[in-house]
C-alpha cells in the first residue's frame, strides 16, 4: 500500500497519493487538489513538478546517471549508433537483426525532400539562421503528406517517425547550404545516417567531401549523447504541443523553437564565444576564473552547470574523451581547447565552484568537438536538434499510446488588477 501524503490547510486534514517511480523517485500526486481544497500549487519554472509520467529516459543528477530505456549512457556510448540509440528510444527495446535493416530501409525510403520544398528554401533570405529554416520547413514538410495531418496509427506512425528522422538531417544540410549560397545535394542511398549528412553538407557538386571514419563516428556520438534528455523545456513543448492532437511533425518544429534559446540549445555555442574571446584577450583562462567570481564583473563561466545535475554529467565525461582522440587522430591542435582544459582544471579545484556544484556539462566540450569536425558555429544548435529527433519522437509516441489522453493546460497565480471598469478617453489619466 503506498503512502499518503497529509496536508493540513484551514484547520483540514487532506490526503494525497504518492507514486514511486521504477528507480525509486518519488512524488505527491496533486492531481485532485484543486477539486479538493480549491488550491493550485505554485512552482515557478517547473523546478519541482512533474508533468508526466515516461519509460524513455533516467536522470539522477545528484550521481549523475543518464540512462536510455534502462541503459546506461556510457555503454551505448562505446558499443551503439544513433540510428540503433533512436530506435531504442522510439520503441523501448534494442532492435533486432531484421527490425534494424527495417528501420534503416525505411530511414533511406524516407530521406528526399519533395520537390515542391526546395522552392520554400529560396524563400529565405541569405543570413536566415538555419534554426529558422529547420523549424518552418520541417513544419512544411507535413503539408506534403496529407496523411500526417490524421492522428496516426501504429503502422503510419512508423513511417511518419522514419520520414521526420531522415528527412531532418537533409533539411538541415540544405538549409546550410542556402545560408552559403551553395547547390543543394542530394542525400546517397548507399550511406549511412551520419556519413550521408556530412556528404549533403561539405560536398561539393564536382567532389565529393572525404568521409573520415573518426569524423564520422564522432559527430554520430554527438547525435547518441543529444538523443534524449527527459523533460527539458524542448522535450516538454512537444508533449504539450501534441497534447493538442497537432501532428508529429508540428509537435517536432515546436521543439526545435523552443531548443533555439540560447539557454537551451544554444549553450554551445556561448561557450566557444567564451573561448574565443579568453583567446583573443590573451589570457589562458585564470584571469577569467577570478572574473567569473565576480557579481559585478559581468563575466560568466559558460558550460558549466546543470538545471539537473549536481554532478559531472556524465555526457561531458564521454565527449571530452572524445575530443581529446578526435584532435589526436586528425592530428590537429585547437588553442581553445587548450583553455578549455585549464578551465575544467581551475574550475574544479576551487571552492567557489565546487561548493555551487558547477560541474563541466555537454556543452562545454560538445563545441570544441563539432570545430574539429569542421561544423560551423551557427550550425551548432541544429546539430542538437538533429540528435534530440529521437527523444522528441519517443515522447510524442508516448503520449500517443496514452489511453486517458488529456491536454496540457498550466494553472496560474493572476496578480494584476482587480476588477475595474473601462473609462472613456476623456476620464483617462
Amino acid at each position: 500500500m503506498s503512502e499518503k501524503a497529509q496536508l493540513h490547510l484551514n484547520g483540514k486534514v487532506y490526503e494525497l497519493p504518492t507514486v514511486t517511480g521504477s528507480e525509486g523517485e518519488k512524488a505527491v500526486d496533486i492531481s485532485t487538489l484543486r477539486d479538493l481544497t480549491g488550491y493550485i500549487t505554485l512552482d515557478d519554472g517547473y523546478g519541482n513538478t512533474g508533468s508526466c509520467s515516461s519509460a524513455i529516459t533516467f536522470i539522477d543528477g545528484e550521481k549523475g546517471i543518464l540512462r536510455y530505456r534502462g541503459i546506461p549512457i556510457e555503454e551505448l556510448a562505446v558499443k551503439s549508433t544513433f540510428v540503433e540509440t533512436a530506435y531504442l528510444l522510439i520503441y523501448g527495446k534494442l532492435p533486432t537483426h531484421p527490425e534494424k535493416a527495417r528501420f534503416s530501409d525505411l530511414l533511406t525510403e524516407n530521406e528526399n525532400l519533395h520537390e515542391g520544398m526546395k522552392h520554400h528554401f529560396e524563400g529565405f533570405p541569405p543570413s536566415s539562421h538555419p534554426m529558422a529554416m529547420l523549424s518552418a520547413m520541417i513544419n512544411a514538410s507535413s503539408c506534403f503528406y496529407p496523411g500526417l495531418m490524421k492522428s496516426p496509427d501504429s503502422e503510419s506512425f512508423e513511417v511518419q517517425a522514419a520520414r521526420l528522422l531522415s528527412q531532418v538531417r537533409t533539411i538541415a544540410a540544405f538549409s546550410y547550404r542556402k545560408s552559403r549560397g551553395l547547390p543543394f545535394l542530394y542525400p546517397k542511398p548507399a550511406y549511412k545516417y551520419t556519413a550521408n549528412f556530412l556528404y549533403m553538407m561539405f560536398s561539393d557538386p564536382y567532389g565529393s567531401y572525404e568521409l573520415k571514419p573518426e569524423v564520422v563516428r564522432a559527430l554520430d556520438l554527438i547525435f547518441l549523447l543529444h538523443a534524449d534528455h527527459e523533460q527539458n523545456c524542448s522535450t516538454s513543448t512537444v508533449r504539450m504541443v501534441a497534447s493538442s492532437e497537432a501532428n508529429l511533425f508540428a509537435s517536432a518544429a515546436a521543439g526545435v523553437c523552443a531548443l533555439w534559446g540560447p539557454l537551451h540549445g544554444g549553450a554551445n555555442q556561448a561557450v566557444i564565444t567564451m573561448l574565443e574571446e579568453i583567446h583573443a584577450s590573451g589570457d589562458d583562462g585564470r584571469r577569467f576564473i577570478t572574473a567569473a567570481k565576480d557579481k559585478n564583473s559581468g563575466k560568466r563561466l559558460m558550460g558549466f552547470g546543470h538545471r539537473v545535475y549536481k554532478n559531472y554529467d556524465p555526457r561531458a565525461k564521454i565527449i571530452k574523451a572524445a575530443s581529446d582522440l578526435l584532435l589526436h587522430t586528425l592530428n590537429r591542435e585547437d588553442p581553445l581547447l587548450d583553455i578549455a582544459r585549464k578551465l575544467e582544471e581551475a574550475a574544479l579545484g576551487d571552492s567557489y565552484f565546487v561548493e555551487r556544484k558547477l560541474y563541466p556539462n555537454v556543452d562545454f566540450y560538445s563545441g570544441i568537438m563539432m570545430r574539429a569536425i569542421g561544423i560551423p558555429t551557427e550550425m551548432f544548435t541544429v546539430m542538437f536538434a538533429i540528435g534530440r529527433m529521437p527523444g522528441w519522437i519517443a515522447n510524442f509516441k508516448e503520449l500517443l499510446d496514452e489511453r486517458r489522453k488529456r491536454i496540457c493546460r498550466p494553472r496560474q497565480i493572476y496578480i494584476g488588477p482587480t476588477e475595474r471598469h473601462y473609462l472613456p478617453p476623456e476620464q483617462r489619466r
